[in-house]
């Protein structure tokens, strides 16, 4: 997949000013899906208070300038939870624990096989139509999924790999069931007019902290789990229509303001940045937790790197100088004119969302807008 770059202002994603994809849930949001999750308020009832919701985080969005927009992931839970519950051949279920974060542990749910995948019939068409009819000649319609190395980190979590293995004794065939469905989601989507499809993809975010893939893997090596992981992704993608645009958003956990895993990307680069066939990398770059600009390196030259230096977990904003310092100091291993800006990850990535307000959101993105004004034009 090949990115046309040029100077300044640019009509396909990733964009100089950009956003990961999800958004503070508003108080009436919050409240009808408690209600809905009570038994006091229909269906019907909450997907008209969602869709009320979305029209106004949709023009929020344009009055900050993204030329980008989503539906904040309102309709989720989770930011990657529901879109696997989603697939075919795949239930709900509840743990006992949740995923561990610094000081702070998740909900205790999971997705697990019931089944043979499949993505027929996958409810985020349906969705991504309703947010498509906001596109206009200047702002598109940008679909986030969580990537498909993320799926089968997932189905190998400890409470579920020998469901898992039960149904699919052979690897293979799970990484190619997987694909096919991604496949299929993909192209609905596509018919449904999306242009520009991200993968959110925790797994190598874990791989870089030596804690968390080694007690996950079974004794296997980065480079093992790396080659695995892209290349499901890239099969995923493979089949893709050459216009639309594929990208990928790499992060350490993003949780209630807290982190999940730490460690700079030295040891996927060669893997991830040189190998994953997705149009630019947004990459976890708000704290030293993610090391140095030195592995950008490895990207291959035709494509963007999109570098989160502003936090979405705090609501103080980020000194423009000092911003402006670490893109110079990025650019010395990927051209300017192939860089962009953004928050490291999303608002909200669960629908408890990080500690700030919604205001400081918004005042976030547009000091992040600011900055890339003043250095690309």
């Amino acid at each position: 997949m090949t990115v046309e770059i040029k100077a300044g202002k640019r009509s396909v994603t990733p964009f100089r000013f950009d956003n990961v994809g999800s958004f503070l849930r508003p108080e009436k949001l919050k409240k009808a899906r408690a209600a809905y999750a009570d038994g006091n308020l229909s269906e019907n009832e909450l997907t008209k208070i969602e869709d009320e919701c979305i029209v106004e985080v949709i023009q929020k969005q344009k009055e900050v300038g993204l030329q980008a927009i989503t539906d904040g992931e309102f309709r989720r839970s989770w930011w990657h939870l529901d879109f696997m519950w989603g697939l075919n051949g795949v239930e709900k279920n509840s743990i006992d624990q949740g995923y561990v974060f610094q000081g702070q542990e998740t909900r205790a749910e999971t997705a697990r096989l019931t089944g043979k995948i499949s993505g027929e019939n996958h409810p985020f068409v349906k969705h991504f139509a309703f947010i498509q009819q906001y596109a206009t000649d200047e702002v598109i319609a940008r679909q986030t999924l969580p990537a498909p190395a993320q799926f089968l980190s997932e189905l190998n979590r400890p409470q579920n790999i020998e469901g898992t293995e039960a149904i699919y004794p052979d690897r293979e065939e799970l990484v190619a069931d997987i694909a096919k469905a991604y496949q299929t989601v993909i192209a609905d989507l596509y018919k449904a007019g999306c242009r520009s499809i991200q993968l959110d993809d925790c797994t190598w975010g874990s791989l870089v902290d030596k804690d968390r893939w080694n007690s996950r893997t079974k004794g296997s090596s980065v480079e093992e789990i790396g080659e695995l992981y892209v290349r499901l992704n890239n099969l995923a993608i493979k089949n893709a229509p050459e216009d639309l645009i594929v990208t990928t958003h790499v992060c350490r956990g993003n949780y209630n303001s807290t982190w999940f895993s730490s460690g700079g990307y030295d040891p996927i680069a060669n893997t991830l940045f040189a190998k994953e066939n997705v149009a630019g990398f947004y990459l976890e770059y708000d704290t030293d937790r993610s090391g140095d600009f030195a592995p950008l390196q490895h990207v291959g030259e035709e494509k963007l790197v999109v570098l989160g230096l502003f936090s979405s977990k705090l609501g103080e904003l980020e000194d423009k100088d000092a911003i402006k310092a670490r893109i110079e100091e990025a650019a010395k291993y990927v051209d300017i004119e192939r860089l962009c800006i953004s928050p490291q990850c999303g608002f909200a990535s669960t629908e408890e969302g990080n500690i700030l307000t919604e205001e400081q959101q918004w005042n976030k993105l547009r000091l992040i807008k600011e900055v890339a004004e003043e250095v690309w034009g």
